[in-house]
C-alpha cells in the first residue's frame, strides 16, 4: 500500500511497518541533494515531527514523520551519496522505517490519485 503526506513524504506499508521518503516532486523542487541528516534507529516521533534533515543546492527542509512512531531503520546510503534521493526518491532513496503506532492512522493521508490532485 502507497500513502501520501500533504508535506511531500510517501509511505509504503507493509504490515505495521512503513518506509518513507519523500516524492519525486519533492526531490524535483528542492534540487540537487547535497547533504541528510537521518533520525536514530529506536527514535520515536509524533506525526509531523521533524524526522529528519535535507539540504539541497537551493535550500534546507525538514522531512517530517507521516504518522505516530518508532525509527526501525535508516537508509545510510542517502547520508554517504544525497544524489540517491534524486536519482530515485521512491526507491533506493528512501529515509526511514516507521513502526506504526496505530496502523488506522493511514485513513488520514492520502492515496496516488489524491496525492497528484495536490500538486496538480
Amino acid at each position: 500500500m502507497l500513502k501520501f503526506t500533504e508535506e511531500h513524504e510517501w509511505l509504503k506499508v507493509e504490515g505495521d511497518v512503513a518506509t518513507v521518503g519523500i516524492t519525486a516532486h519533492a526531490a524535483e523542487q528542492l534540487g540537487d541533494l547535497v547533504f541528510v541528516e537521518l533520525p536514530e534507529v529506536g527514535a520515536s516521533f509524533s506525526k509531523g515531527g521533524d524526522a529528519a534533515t535535507v539540504e539541497s543546492v537551493k535550500a534546507a527542509s525538514e522531512v517530517y514523520c507521516p504518522l505516530d512512531g518508532e525509527i526501525t531503520e535508516v537508509n545510510e546510503a542517502i547520508t554517504a551519496d544525497p544524489a540517491l534521493v534524486n536519482s530515485d526518491p521512491m526507491g533506493a532513496g528512501w529515509f526511514f522505517k516507521l513502526k506504526l503506532k496505530n496502523i488506522s492512522d493511514l485513513d488520514g493521508l492520502l492515496d496516488e490519485s489524491g496525492y497528484k490532485e495536490l500538486i496538480g
